[in-house]
């Protein structure tokens, strides 16, 4: 039985919390484990566990697309409410007045994304305008997301599949074609690419990467296609509950998953898949993925209905936001983690210990995370 029939998608929590997992502990987890018992698995999953140097992906640089993928999933059901009440069927019908108090509520959550993010990149040790990074992901999520949310609410199914095409065509044209001062045309490197132009010229603040920011002004832009596939994935789940069987929907997705990766790969030869870059290739080659991660989860969780298994991923996926910056620097849960379990640790052999360390700041996190769910705490914005 499904669960999308109650408008609740247990395997997008899931699935949120699985990619949340690797930032906030996992990584570190798997690059202990290479160290300490160096077999080959280990060795390539921790070489997965790294962002790429610029061209190329791994399973690293797909964390932050699917997680965004997975906001746009959401976004179909988050309306539902919304539009039952309003007696309309698609978003497009809203009333206007309907429509600007979404608005409001949506540039509200931008707004507290983007403050977050500066946050989270160290605005209040009030280092200097000139030291502090204001692009984050945070603040890419938030805009991408507002972007595709306004698309959404404003056009039909035709229409958002035109934008995305013409968002991912018009970056490439853009990326390709017009000169960069002293570089020119289509030169796709850290210094020479248009985007970096750009976040050289109007991004204030510091550059993470000197020259560009991964999380830059003009690459946001191929982020709100990323967004908008998340947005069809959850139209197309709600419009075929009661037209398509579970077997189907699952055969219809993993298609579908197929052709974006082969469109990411032709793509690559002329516009290589980029993280930093957010390419066109990049977000249909992730963007493929994104369903199959998702199909995964959808079919385990909510069509063969185990979902027991996925509990630690839910607490996760249930407050991603507050763990993801409690994780990049607001919380030391390894003194935590050290300060409770550290006595049992010394006693395992020296090498071994960074493995039970890591493992250890896991479990400290879930405990957290369990202690907010129990009290349903959650950070939503």
């Amino acid at each position: 039985m499904e669960n999308t029939a109650k408008g609740r998608l247990v395997s997008l929590d899931a699935l949120r919390g699985f990619v949340m997992f690797w930032i906030m502990s996992g990584e570190h987890i798997i690059h202990a484990l290479a160290k300490a018992a160096p077999i080959p698995v280990f060795i390539w999953m921790s070489s997965q566990l790294h962002h790429t140097d610029w061209n190329g992906i791994t399973f690293y640089d797909m964390i932050f697309p699917v997680f965004l993928f997975v906001a746009g999933v959401s976004m179909p059901f988050s309306f539902e409410k919304k539009m039952s009440i309003a007696g309309v069927n698609t978003p497009i019908e809203l009333p206007s007045k309907e429509k600007r108090k979404i608005y409001l509520s949506m540039l509200k959550r931008t707004c507290i994304l983007l403050i977050l993010g500066f946050v989270v990149n160290g605005l209040l040790r009030f280092d200097g305008y000139d030291q502090t990074r204001f692009a984050s992901v945070l603040g890419r999520i938030g805009l991408a997301w507002f972007f595709a949310g306004i698309i959404y609410l404003n056009f039909d199914i035709k229409g958002q599949v035109l934008w995305f095409v013409s968002i991912l065509v018009c970056y490439y044209l853009v990326m390709k074609w017009i000169p960069v001062p002293g570089f020119g045309a289509g030169v796709l490197t850290p210094e020479g690419a248009f985007s970096s132009y750009i976040d050289q010229q109007f991004l204030p603040g510091r550059l993470h990467s000197k020259v560009y920011d991964p999380e830059g002004l003009f690459s946001t832009i191929p982020a709100i296609a990323t967004a908008l596939l998340g947005t069809f994935l959850g139209s197309f789940l709600k419009s075929s509950a009661n037209v398509f069987s579970a077997n189907k929907k699952i055969l219809l997705l993993i298609a579908s998953a197929a052709v974006l990766i082969g469109i990411g790969m032709l793509w690559n030869y002329d516009f290589p898949i980029n993280k930093r870059l957010w390419t066109s290739s990049f977000v249909c080659f992730v963007g493929g993925f994104s369903i199959l991660f998702f199909t995964f989860f959808y079919l385990i969780i909510d069509v063969w209905g185990f979902h027991k298994w996925a509990f630690p991923l839910l607490l996760i996926g249930s407050n991603s936001i507050l763990i993801y910056m409690a994780s990049e620097g607001l919380v030391n849960f390894k003194h935590t983690a050290e300060f409770v379990f550290g006595g049992a640790i010394k006693m395992f052999p020296l090498i071994w210990q960074p493995v039970f360390t890591t493992s250890s700041v896991t479990l400290v996190q879930l405990i957290l995370l369990y202690f907010l769910y129990k009290r349903k705490w959650f950070l939503k914005i």
